[in-house]
């Protein structure tokens, strides 16, 4: 991958490594929830997509981690990005119920609620 690609991919990773987690006193990257090399960017499509990983696969708080990372980015992006958050396949009891809210417009997906940092 070229310098600009990784260079994308370290500002986006900065932008929520500091986000703290609701159920713990540690950010999102203390606790390996977010991770640099599970951040995209394309900028030929304007879109910015991130996969996080619940601190146990039964987390209550999955859905508002998710939330805070949407928000954070849409707070941070030109407005023309098109923002995807997911849990990492595998990672949660419910992936597939908060990956398809967390995609969900009216639900929140895009919703300006404030983030956790």
């Amino acid at each position: 991958m070229g310098l600009i690609y990784t260079l994308l991919m370290v500002l986006l990773f900065d932008l929520i490594r500091g986000i703290r987690d609701p159920g713990h006193p540690f950010t999102l990257e203390e606790l390996n929830v977010v991770s640099e090399n599970k951040c995209e960017m394309d900028l030929q499509r304007n879109k910015c997509s991130v996969w996080f990983t619940p601190t146990i696969d039964h987390c209550s708080m999955t859905t508002l981690i998710g939330l805070s990372i949407q928000v954070k980015l849409i707070r941070s992006l030109p407005e023309h990005f098109k923002i995807d958050v997911y849990i990492t396949p595998g990672s949660h009891a419910t992936e597939e119920a908060v990956n398809k809210q967390l995609a969900d417009k009216e639900s929140g997906g895009r919703s300006r609620e404030p983030a956790l940092d």
